[in-house]
């Protein structure tokens, strides 16, 4: 746990700098990702060059947004961590698995189309908000 007092105040202001960063650099991220997916059908044609660019963009904002996550987790208390790493676990446990079962389920057609990646993403993210809230809970 980190010392209260002047300490504590530029912990907290630390903190609260790295969350902003994440804040922006998964911004930075979900813009790049709306560019290269609909970028190829509203702006450019489809050609390829841009799309590919568009594409290496996202992909490099993805890397920088992992570098400011694993910053911003580590600039955390013991607790918060703690909070941070079941709910990361549980998301991907859910993630694996729900995501082999949809995907399983769509290659025996069982349902009807293939599997979209957009509804692993959406279970995935209401997992994570889900078990913050509940562990958060827990630690109370």
């Amino acid at each position: 746990m980190k010392d209260l007092g002047t300490d504590d105040t530029a912990w907290q202001r630390n903190v609260m700098g790295n969350t902003k960063r994440l804040a922006f650099s998964t911004g930075a991220w979900a813009l790049t990702m709306a560019l290269a997916n609909f970028g190829p059908v509203f702006l450019w044609s489809g050609d390829k060059l841009w799309t590919i660019l568009a594409i290496l963009l996202n992909t490099a904002l993805g890397v920088v947004m992992i570098i400011v996550n694993k910053q911003q987790l580590q600039s955390l208390d013991e607790m918060q961590q703690r909070i941070q790493r079941d709910a990361m676990g549980i998301t991907l446990g859910v993630g694996l698995v729900a995501g082999l079962s949809y995907s399983s389920l769509a290659i025996n057609n069982v349902i009807p189309g293939d599997a979209e990646i957009s509804v692993l993403v959406i279970i995935m993210g209401l997992t994570y908000m889900i078990t913050v809230l509940l562990v958060s809970r827990k630690y109370r």
